[in-house]
């Protein structure tokens, strides 16, 4: 079982803060997470497909590549600027 953090509007827009997934042997990287849930289609098609999506891995920003385990916390938040 994996725990998914939505932050920022991407909170806001799929209407749900975090959710826990069932590891299967079909997800392998924190991108095969992002595609199984972008198969949901509709907002998460949309929020989830942003190319300037940024990703954590157990709390430290990661690449889409990142492996992943049983157990692990993945967080889905977009680009932050500062001024």
């Amino acid at each position: 079982m994996i725990l998914i953090n939505y932050f920022a509007r991407y909170r806001e827009q799929l209407g749900i803060g975090d959710e826990k997934l069932a590891l299967d042997g079909s997800l392998r990287t924190l991108d095969d997470v992002r595609q199984r849930l972008r198969a949901r289609g509709g907002i998460w098609q949309q929020v989830l497909g942003e190319s300037s999506l940024m990703c954590a891995l157990n709390q430290e920003l990661c690449t889409p590549d990142a492996p992943i385990e049983d157990f692990d916390e993945i967080a889905f938040f977009p680009q932050v600027t500062g001024g």
